[in-house]
């Protein structure tokens, strides 16, 4: 069998979680990876096969997107040739972890694919959502990738197309410790912003991953490093806590270790409201900014003793396993039907 996998570049969440996949994937034949996207501090160790700016999130140094950055990265006429000509018709399954020019591709040459990773889930109106919906978010999430099939990865089963969260083999072989430390990642923000709030609580000690470090800084109870995978793993399976935004990997590795976990969502990224709605009523903390409040609920949440947990029902090869088999479709014989006119309205 030969595999399309379209990874999304923009964060770490997709990277780390491909690098985990693509080994099982592996096992059912031959995979050309394509990654698509210019914002992320992580390298994809396998080999990509086509590579694309793609639609990049950008972000501001206090929490939310930068939309000016974003709007300089869209150039039409390049993605449109990259959709002529990615050569999705050439193979037996095309797998698209919310990736648009694959989508578009796909839709083009009416090839069946599918949707697979945690934005798939927000196909079911029954994924949790935040009181006040927006329209833009809800439109963004149904069509930036869309698909003939989805298989929906989130905290919970919400509907039965959604499984359980993809936890690295680092994470899941890890005997969780309590070192004291706080972990830190909040991609949207600067390290002065970050900086301004935590030297503000000295009897704690954080370890704050950084864009702007290339080398650990210590800076009084602050301890800068640049994003790396294995730092960032060591870090999470010792700390007390994790302070990071309202993403879907990092939080699920955390759940899944028993570590109290506070997010904050990046403004204007609605799937990262959706996301914490879904922490909330697993009772965790949401904050809407780093701010001045910041430190009044900080030394609250560290006394309490809750911490939600997270349960896996399926393993990455089971994952794996029912993608393969669920979602091998023929490519003929049903295409008009799976692609009809309204898929492009």
């Amino acid at each position: 069998m030969k595999i399309f996998y379209a990874v999304q570049a923009t964060g770490n969440g997709h990277i780390s979680r491909a690098m985990e996949l693509v080994p099982y994937f592996q096992r059912y034949g031959e995979v050309d990876i394509f990654l698509s996207g210019a914002n992320n501090s992580l390298q994809l160790d396998a080999p990509v096969k086509f590579r694309s700016r793609g639609l990049s999130l950008f972000y501001t140094n206090s929490g939310g997107l930068n939309y000016w950055e974003i709007a300089k990265q869209v150039a039409p006429l390049r993605i449109w040739n990259e959709v002529r000509h990615l050569p999705v018709e050439k193979y037996d399954l095309v797998i698209n972890d919310f990736e648009s020019i694959t989508s578009l591709a796909c839709m083009f040459k009416k090839v069946p694919s599918v949707n697979f990773g945690h934005q798939a889930s927000f196909v079911s109106p029954k994924v949790p959502r935040p009181e006040k919906r927006e329209r833009m978010g809800e439109w963004i999430l149904r069509n930036y990738a869309r698909a003939t099939q989805y298989v929906g990865l989130h905290f919970k089963q919400y509907d039965d197309f959604i499984l359980p969260p993809v936890i690295k083999r680092e994470i899941l072989q890890a005997e969780p410790q309590d070192k004291g430390h706080v972990t830190v990642y909040l991609s949207s923000y600067s390290d002065a912003a970050v900086r301004k709030y935590l030297q503000s609580l000295p009897e704690f000690r954080f370890q704050v991953f950084s864009k702007e470090v290339k080398k650990p800084v210590q800076d009084g109870n602050i301890l800068f490093l640049p994003v790396d995978k294995a730092a960032f793993n060591k870090s999470l399976v010792t700390c007390k806590a994790i302070l990071t935004g309202a993403g879907f990997e990092t939080p699920a590795e955390a759940l899944y270790l028993g570590k109290k976990l506070m997010v904050i969502p990046i403004r204007g990224q609605y799937e990262q409201s959706c996301n914490a709605a879904a922490l909330q009523k697993m009772g965790v903390p949401v904050l809407k900014s780093l701010d001045m409040g910041f430190t009044g609920v900080f030394r609250p949440w560290m006394e309490q003793k809750r911490k939600p947990c997270l349960h896996l029902d399926y393993s990455t090869e089971a994952i794996v396993s029912y993608l393969i088999h669920h979602c091998h479709l023929e490519k003929e014989g049903t295409l008009d039907m799976l692609y009809p006119d309204a898929v492009f309205n």
